[in-house]
Parts: C-alpha cells; sequence; structure tokens
C-alpha cells in the first residue's frame, strides 16, 4: 500500500509505523484496497494512510484468531506468561516512541502520553503475572464417591473494541488479560487513533506472540467491521470501551449468540468537596481528574460539587490554577493541555458551555475555543451550575469544570447519584466515618477520596447502572476472559 505522510511522527524504530492491517502474523491492505486519513488534531496534517476494512477483513482476523486458538490455549499458563513478559519488554524499551505515536495521533501532552505508555506496560506485566493464578477450586464433596472440581478456561476468540482518548494502554487493559487467559484476539482500534494499536502489533510479532494470537482490523466506518466482530458466532467475547449509546448497540447485535460482553461506558463522575476536606489537596485532585487530557477522559470529574461555605474560596482557587495552564501541541514539553480530538468534540463543548451560560451559569475563566484556533478550547471554570443544564447530564470530554454548591452530606450524596451513569466518584473530606457513609452510598463502580487519580493495573475498573458491565485490571480482569467449569468425578468407591 502506497502511503503518503505529510507529517510523520519523528521516531528512533520507525518500522513501528505500520499502516497496515494486521491479520494471521501477516501485514495486509483491506480487501477493497481503500485507505484512509489519520490526521494530528493539533494541525489537521495528514500523519498516515491506513488501511479501510471491512466486513470481509473482520472475517478473516476472526478465522485467523479460530485457528491460532487451540494452540496458544494448549501452551502452559507459564508460556503464555513468558510471552507477554517478552512484550512488556518491548514496550518499556521502545516508549518513547510509542509515546509520539499517541501524541501524533491523539494531541495528548507527551508527559501524559508517557504515563500511558508506562500504564500499557504495566497491563501486561501484571497479567503475564495473573497467568499463572487461574486457579480453581476442590470443593467439600456431598457423596464420598464423587469428588467435586471447578477449573477455569479460556473463553475463546475475543474482540476487544477500543477508543480514542486512550488509544494504547485501553488495548493493553483488555488484550493483556485475554491473552493471559489464552484467548486470541481480535482488536478494532479507534478510526482517529489507529496507529497505536498497529505498534503494539508490531511488538508482539517481535514478541513471538504466534500468527493469529493478535489481530488487528482498522477501518474508518467502524459499522461495517462492528457488525461482523459481534455477529459471527465464532467470537465468544467482545469488550467495548465507549458511548452508553454505542454499548447498547453492541449488546443487542451479540444478543443473539449470547457474548459474554464486557461494557466500560459513558461517565458523569461527582466530585463532592466538603466543608472539612483540606482545600489545596482537594484542588490539586479536581484539576488532575478535571483537565487531565484536556479533560478527554471517562473519569474525569464532570460535576464537581463544593459545599456553600468554601465555594467561593475553592472557586477562586480553581479559576486562578486553570488560568495558568499552558495550551499547546502535544509535542511541546511545557504543553499541559492539548486540543480536543476533531472538530465535532469542540463543537460539543462549546454547545455545553453556551446552554449553560443560557440557563443562568456564569463563566469566571475561559468559556471558548483557544486563540491557537484549530479544535484547541481555553481551559474553563463555570460558576452556579444547576442539575437541569446539560453540561451536567453529558459527559463534557473537554476542559471544562463546572462548579455546583450543596448544604448537606445528604444532599451532596443525592446530587451525586442524581445520573443514570455509575463509573466514578470522588469526595474529598478529613471525616473518615463520612468517608466510609459516602463511600457505600455513591452508587459508582469506583470511588476515590481524597485522591483525584486512581487508575492502576492491580485493581478492577468498570462502573454500574449505565456505565457498563464488568471489569477491568485487577484480578477480576483475567476473569472476564474465562468461563468457569464444574467438574463431577464419580466412581471414587468402588
Amino acid at each position: 500500500m502506497t502511503t503518503t505522510y505529510v507529517n510523520r511522527p519523528q521516531l528512533d524504530d520507525g518500522g513501528l509505523l505500520r499502516t497496515e492491517m494486521f491479520i494471521g502474523g501477516r501485514w495486509r491492505a483491506a480487501s477493497s484496497g481503500g485507505t484512509f486519513e489519520v490526521r494530528d488534531p493539533a494541525t489537521g496534517d495528514v500523519l498516515a494512510e491506513v488501511a479501510d476494512g471491512g466486513a470481509t477483513d473482520g472475517r478473516a482476523a476472526i478465522e485467523a484468531a479460530a485457528a491460532a486458538w487451540p494452540a496458544w490455549k494448549s501452551l502452559t499458563a507459564k508460556q503464555r506468561s513468558a510471552a507477554l513478559k517478552r512484550l512488556h519488554g518491548l514496550i518499556v524499551a521502545h516508549s518513547a516512541d510509542l509515546a509520539s505515536i499517541i501524541t501524533a495521533e491523539m494531541g495528548k501532552p507527551r508527559r501524559e502520553a508517557a504515563w500511558e505508555v508506562g500504564l500499557a506496560a504495566d497491563y501486561f506485566e501484571w497479567f503475564a503475572e495473573e497467568a499463572k493464578r487461574a486457579y480453581g477450586e476442590v470443593i467439600p464433596t456431598h457423596d464420598p464417591s464423587i469428588r467435586l472440581v471447578v477449573i477455569e478456561q479460556p473463553i475463546g476468540v475475543a474482540v476487544a473494541i477500543t477508543p480514542w482518548n486512550f488509544p494504547l494502554s485501553t488495548i493493553a487493559r483488555k488484550v493483556a488479560p485475554a491473552l493471559a487467559a489464552g484467548c486470541t484476539v481480535i482488536v478494532k482500534p479507534a478510526e482517529d487513533t489507529p496507529l497505536s494499536a498497529l505498534a503494539l502489533a508490531e511488538l508482539a510479532d517481535r514478541a513471538g506472540i504466534p500468527p493469529g494470537v493478535l489481530n488487528v482490523v482498522t477501518a474508518w466506518d467502524p459499522v461495517e467491521v462492528g457488525n461482523e466482530l459481534t455477529a459471527n458466532p465464532t467470537v465468544r467475547k467482545v469488550s467495548f470501551t465507549g458511548s452508553t449509546e454505542v454499548g447498547r448497540m453492541l449488546m443487542r447485535q451479540s444478543s443473539d449468540t449470547l457474548k459474554k460482553l464486557s461494557l466500560e461506558l459513558g461517565g458523569n463522575a461527582p466530585f463532592i468537596v466538603f466543608e472539612d476536606a483540606d482545600l489545596d489537596a482537594a484542588l490539586r485532585g479536581a484539576m488532575i481528574s478535571k483537565y487531565r487530557n484536556g479533560g478527554q477522559t471517562c473519569i474525569c470529574a464532570n460535576r464537581i460539587f463544593v459545599h456553600e461555605s468554601v465555594i467561593d474560596e475553592f472557586s477562586r482557587k480553581m479559576s486562578e490554577a486553570a488560568s495558568n495552564f499552558k495550551v499547546g501541541r502535544g509535542d511541546d514539553d511545557s504543553s499541559e493541555i492539548g486540543p480536543l480530538i476533531n472538530a465535532a468534540a469542540l463543537e460539543k463543548v462549546e454547545r455545553l458551555v453556551e446552554d449553560a451560560i443560557d440557563r443562568g451559569a456564569r463563566v469566571v475563566v475561559g468559556g471558548k475555543p483557544h486563540e491557537l484556533g484549530g479544535t484547541y478550547f481555553q481551559p474553563t471554570v463555570i460558576e452556579g451550575a444547576t442539575i437541569d443544564m446539560a453540561i451536567a447530564n453529558e459527559e463534557i470530554f473537554g476542559p471544562v469544570a463546572n462548579l455546583f454548591s450543596f448544604s448537606t452530606e445528604e444532599e451532596a450524596i443525592e446530587l451525586a447519584n442524581s445520573t443514570p451513569y455509575g463509573l466514578c466518584a470522588y469526595a474529598y473530606t478529613r471525616d473518615t466515618a463520612r468517608s466510609w457513609r459516602v463511600s457505600e452510598a455513591l452508587e459508582f463502580g469506583m470511588v476515590g477520596i481524597n485522591t483525584g487519580m486512581f487508575t492502576t493495573e492491580v485493581v478492577p475498573f468498570g462502573g454500574i447502572k449505565e456505565s457498563g458491565i464488568g471489569r477491568e485490571g485487577g484480578r477480576q480482569g483475567l476473569r472476564e476472559y474465562m468461563e468457569t467449569k464444574y467438574i463431577a468425578m464419580g466412581g471414587i468407591q468402588g
């Protein structure tokens, strides 16, 4: 495939920048011969032209994964662990190049991209170790002539459909446990950010992961490929990170074949600052949670509830901090906030801010597209938000903090829970008893108390209600790719 690079990322190892799909251990063009452009969100420049796959390519990847599964699942856990450790080592060795690819196609500042690469490596290291701990159990028998045994077995061919905001670590969080469990995988990366997934496939190939065990299918329009991946009966597991709307659609499409699902969907995270909180610590946590990745994370502080007695002071401190952010290209080491991913993302943030203003909220800092142009948006703080505003009910996915006032602990919990989403929540308080009460009362799958950053490979990541099904990471992440089998062994006593 002939590729035209307008703004090719500068890499020490140019072999990591791949543009064809990786199926059955081979790099190949789309069956249609088509390609699509991957653009730098900071400039709009073309980074690469990538294979534009369709249903035929998705089917080929499924067939390759199915053919590779018997041999891969038959390896010992220790052998699979060794393969994942080799891949982990290669990710670490090429971390600078991988960070450059993330920054180029996604736009996030280099320091955040480097953190993401480190997290991706950590997932492979963690699940390389967990591969050897997929324990079963022996159950005390009800009958002296029978022994009762439970074992865990890989579910089969798995599909990982991943988002653009964390184009490497989200893939790692799905692929690492799948491979550790003994599954084979097809990755469908987001159309805005396919280059990170292809770079990972290249490293997996170098690590000696057998052909067909890890496959990557790229496509500009995800519908055709997605239909094949969810409808094909050979696929037994689908893991998706993205919007609740698309998650519902994938769930419906997977229902005819009753696939096992992991869905990490939309969030509307509350961030509660009680009157007894350490305000400086709360501010640091809020700034990390809200503005990391330019506000483009599913666990961002989407609604910041501050007690009425401290909201003025907190707003002043937050506005001052937000106004000091350095906005710019991700490859500028001084940048702290990069561009939004595309024009549609910018339009959404503008719409939400305008709706809040129209309904009586007040912009303290920012509130407009940045003077840099393109898809940059000013770091923003809004006061006087109310729960009837669109900005309180939709994921903002931009560098906009909206502050709400509350009076009592009970009111804060009620406001926090007044959403169909239940991914994560945050609260700051010095009262230990309140920490327990609030943690238990919040209807979210993850709660951070006195911390605005809790993502790590060792914990179960996921939500409840309309934020999803299942968990990724931690020891629980391995079980998502395994089936439990009960075996009764009779005839023990002759």
